[in-house]
């Protein structure tokens, strides 16, 4: 008996090794990411502009910004750990907010052609504001029931407006990524000790936002929670990476 019990335990592990990382969880994230990047960049300077009288073009476009949306629940999960692990909320929101302030411009240059352009933020302002949402749920805890409620949904309420307003990820004017990133971060927030519950319901929200999303959900289930990485500056590369490639394909853009 005790035999079986530890080659079950070992087995266990194999099992969650084999899983996604944190680390591969961002790769594939960072991968989706210069596919939307890619899809004002360079697919038009490959196939020309995307027109109704370039049809090839469009289509290729619009199927790498859709793609790209597989992205929004991984994210969403990646934010939603950090929020639950991390020693300061503070810091956590100020590296978040810098991120967002660097990667503006290149966003803009990528999805406008131009170096400030208020029609629509970068979906890094989404992980910001869904981070606000979060620390502030988890500060009305301590209140009673009814005006727990009540806050709570005012909370969610605002932070939607804020999305809605600032058109957060909304380049194609398609799909607003901040709203999905909310959404999917109140679900892992709400749901998050329920797994089959919390996966169903992701799903779910990312089918009913053009299918994509509810892809990205398919790869959390093959999560193993570990980092995956050793080095502590492997964390600040990947904040890296997004303005950097943004940056790149920006520089495409508005040559």
């Amino acid at each position: 008996m005790v035999d079986e019990y530890t080659r079950y335990l070992e087995e266990k592990g194999r099992r969650k090794h084999r899983g996604l990382s944190r680390f591969k969880l961002k790769v594939i994230g960072d991968v989706l990411l210069f596919l939307s990047a890619a899809s004002v960049t360079l697919m038009p300077m490959l196939l020309g502009a995307p027109t109704a009288e370039n049809m090839g073009s469009l289509t290729v476009s619009v199927l790498c910004e859709a793609v790209s949306w597989v992205a929004i629940p991984i994210y969403a999960w990646l934010l939603y750990t950090g929020f639950d692990h991390t020693s300061s909320w503070l810091r956590y929101g100020v590296q978040l907010l810098v991120l967002a302030l660097v990667s503006e411009v290149p966003y803009d240059m990528v999805t406008f052609g131009s170096f400030f352009d208020m029609r629509s933020q970068n979906p890094v302002f989404g992980l910001v504001i869904a981070l606000i949402v979060l620390v502030l749920l988890e500060v009305l805890q301590d209140y009673g029931k009814g005006l727990r409620i009540t806050l709570s949904i005012v909370v969610v309420l605002v932070g939607l407006l804020w999305d809605w307003l600032f058109r957060i990820g909304q380049s194609q004017a398609m799909l607003n990524i901040g709203m999905v990133t909310l959404g999917m971060a109140l679900i892992f927030y709400y749901l998050h000790a329920r797994e089959n519950t919390m996966m169903l319901t992701a799903a779910l929200l990312g089918a009913v936002c053009f299918i994509t999303p509810g892809i990205g959900v398919a790869f959390l289930h093959y999560r193993n929670d570990e980092v995956g990485y050793r080095h502590p500056w492997t964390k600040w590369a990947f904040y890296a990476v997004y303005p950097f490639m943004m940056l790149v394909c920006g520089l495409v853009a508005v040559r």
